[in-house]
């Protein structure tokens, strides 16, 4: 098949989130079952700074955003086999970051009017056309309603995937004429309006063939009013066409026998590395090094979708416990100073890096021995899968990726690869936490069945991109 993904970040050239992980790895994947796949990405500052010297100019041409007559170059990079399309214009693009700015709406209408019409200037029309996120979110509306016409485009199947329900695209109409030159029918019917507002969200999930989301669970979750962040009515309206695929992770890169930024590597059948690794770990955060005292790592965004209002009201109780907590992120300003001020009175039993280290992440996956990533909702989420591919055992909440990814430990049957808690509440979390801790100290058979089942978990992007390519397949 031909196959081509449209996304405002991609690793590796600009990545902020999950969202660029998944466009980083999953056409890599796809390519490897004789596919042929084709990425386009806006050619932002970040990417001309690193690739500026590796990336070819294709071609240009213009491109109408309402009255504006807007300049679209047109570069291409070659990587595993996966074409990557760049949509340049600085004006656009060369804003020292990938969102958050004033004129986003009009950024991202921009690249997806130049993405679309891109398709046919570089001859390659693909049988599926996957869309990431609001970003992209009015191309499955555009191709049908603007450029249906166009006799090349009318085979065209497209695919939506929601990586975060809670970013919709949520616009004045106005925006409909004065930028993607439409007409105002699709409002006024209610079709394109949710809250009075022009919903990008909403477009894709009722124009798109198939709805995605990066889970099992959370394709079930959005459809509630508790998840569904306004839209679980359209969810449950077009149930039909909603389905969840885990992300997989990058089992190449992730990997405890090769990782370069690990100092002592180890597999399965060898755990002595770790338990090195741990020693080094703590050695550089300033904790004590023991090799008798479980450490617990902690490797997110201080937020409360992360469940860091439970973690922040528990912290003294858990702190009584004979543990170590090496916690790295940064977030809310409240969380910053809570666990710097809890660092400082148990400075034995917790350290509190505010900031963000990729190698000390990847440290911190290899060298503990339970992971706690307690969130409100995770869509998906990477990181437990990442601890687990580290013998790192996870205690999650169950939600969303966390409930689909983490098997709770049996202590009848001896199965499992972590610890859960379905009952979001910070007695649940510490109860669930004590009883990791429980199988930690007394049960150390049973700890290391748990490690071994956690790290031969196929988590592969090679396996999960077989269920894409079903998905595909069936459109």
């Amino acid at each position: 098949m031909k196959i081509m993904f449209v996304a405002a970040e991609g690793a590796p050239f600009a990545k902020t989130g999950g969202l660029g992980d998944v466009i980083g790895a999953l056409p890599k994947s796809l390519v490897k079952n004789g596919n042929e796949v084709a990425v386009v990405l806006p050619y932002y500052d970040a990417v001309d700074a690193k690739f500026g010297d590796q990336v070819e100019d294709v071609l240009y041409f213009y491109t109408n955003v309402g009255w504006r007559h807007q300049y679209v170059g047109v570069k291409k990079i070659v990587r595993d086999q996966v074409t990557f399309y760049f949509i340049d214009n600085q004006q656009y693009f060369f804003r020292g970051k990938v969102y958050g700015d004033w004129d986003d709406g009009e950024r991202f209408a921009f690249f997806q009017l130049a993405a679309l019409e891109l398709m046919e200037k570089v001859d390659f029309i693909p049988d599926v056309l996957h869309v990431h996120d609001y970003h992209t979110a009015m191309i499955p509306f555009l191709l049908k309603e603007k450029y249906h016409w166009i006799n090349a485009y009318q085979a065209i199947k497209t695919v939506f995937t929601i990586h975060n329900i809670e970013f919709q695209g949520q616009f004045d109409p106005s925006m409909l004429g004065e930028l993607f030159g439409v007409g105002s029918e699709r409002y006024e019917d209610g079709t394109l309006r949710w809250n009075d507002c022009l919903n990008w969200m909403k477009a894709a999930v009722l124009y798109a063939d198939r709805v995605t989301t990066v889970s099992p669970s959370y394709a079930h979750e959005i459809m509630t009013p508790e998840f569904g962040k306004g839209l679980d009515q359209v969810m449950r309206m077009e149930s039909g066409k909603v389905s969840g695929i885990v992300n997989g992770i990058d089992t190449e890169l992730l990997d405890p026998e090769t990782d370069p930024l690990i100092p002592h590597h180890f597999s399965v059948q060898d755990l002595s590395g770790k338990a090195k690794d741990k020693a080094a770990l703590q050695e550089k955060v300033g904790l004590p090094v023991r090799e008798d005292v479980p450490l617990i790592g902690i490797v997110s965004r201080l937020t409360d979708q992360k469940g860091f209002d439970l973690v922040v009201n528990e912290l003294h109780h858990i702190l009584q416990n004979d543990l170590q907590i090496v916690l790295l992120g940064t977030g809310y300003a409240d969380y910053e100073n809570a666990f710097s001020w809890f660092a400082s009175q148990y400075p034995d039993k917790l350290s509190a890096n505010i900031t963000f280290d990729l190698a000390l992440a990847q440290q911190i996956y290899a060298a503990c021995d339970i992971f706690l990533m307690p969130s409100a909702f995770e869509p998906c989420g990477l990181s437990q899968m990442m601890a687990m591919r580290y013998g790192t055992l996870p205690v999650v909440s169950e939600v969303g990726g966390l409930r689909d990814t983490v098997e709770a430990y049996n202590p009848i049957e001896k199965t499992g690869t972590g610890f859960s808690f379905s009952n979001f509440s910070g007695y649940w979390m510490t109860k669930t936490l004590e009883k990791a801790l429980d199988v930690y100290y007394n049960q150390p058979e049973d700890w290391k069945v748990l490690q071994e089942n956690a790290m031969t978990r196929d988590f592969s992007w090679d396996t999960a991109s077989l269920a894409y390519e079903d998905l595909y397949q069936a459109l």
